[in-house]
């Protein structure tokens, strides 16, 4: 495929890595018989790593076909994550490596994840834009500082650590944004 033909959250592969593309820029010169280039901002599957690659518009890159197969959390194996595909049952075994950041939010009996295949292997893995988590050690609450929005540290079941407003007590239920790791309400 032609670097111009390129979109936003296309898969390719440059020297041997898999990339997703996440943001594109197109600059023409202003000179006569100059070339059109394309800048891509890309992200490493597995890894999210960044990389910048820049390419004339007829440079070709190679597309994959990333395949997202919604499924669910079975167990643990290891340091391992077992999830089960929701249409055909279908086991993937993800590795530490390929869940990364994401391994606090991995819950039993949420729905919204997606194991990320290429060529019928896992490569990734996409998590809800937000999961619910019990809180299991946090302080207790400052009685008369209802007034202000202070925060305080707080341990979920998962092992994540996020901060709360000081209202939240132990064993609550708080909804957590897996996108920016923050508090987003009581569950």
């Amino acid at each position: 495929m032609k670097a111009s033909d390129v979109k936003k959250g296309n898969v390719v592969e440059h020297e041997g890595t898999v990339y997703q593309v996440r943001d594109i820029e197109r600059s023409s010169p202003t000179a006569r018989g100059g070339n059109v280039t394309f800048r891509f901002t890309l992200y490493s599957i597995p890894g999210g790593r960044k990389f910048d690659l820049s390419l004339r518009a007829d440079d070709d890159l190679k597309e994959m076909e990333l395949v997202r197969r919604a499924a669910n959390f079975s167990y643990k194996d290891g340091d391992a994550f077992v999830f089960m595909d929701a249409e055909d049952y279908t086991q993937y075994l993800l590795g530490p490596e390929l869940v990364g950041d994401n391994a606090g939010y991995i819950v039993e009996e949420v729905e919204g994840f997606y194991v990320q295949l290429i060529d019928d292997a896992p490569v990734g893995l996409q998590v809800p834009t937000s999961v619910v988590l019990t809180v299991v050690d946090t302080a207790p609450e400052l009685k008369g500082a209802s007034a202000t929005k202070r925060t305080k540290p707080a341990k979920l079941n998962t092992g994540v650590e996020i901060q709360v407003p000081e209202y939240i007590t132990n064993d609550e239920k708080v909804w957590v944004n897996t996108l920016t790791g923050e508090f987003a309400g009581r569950a």
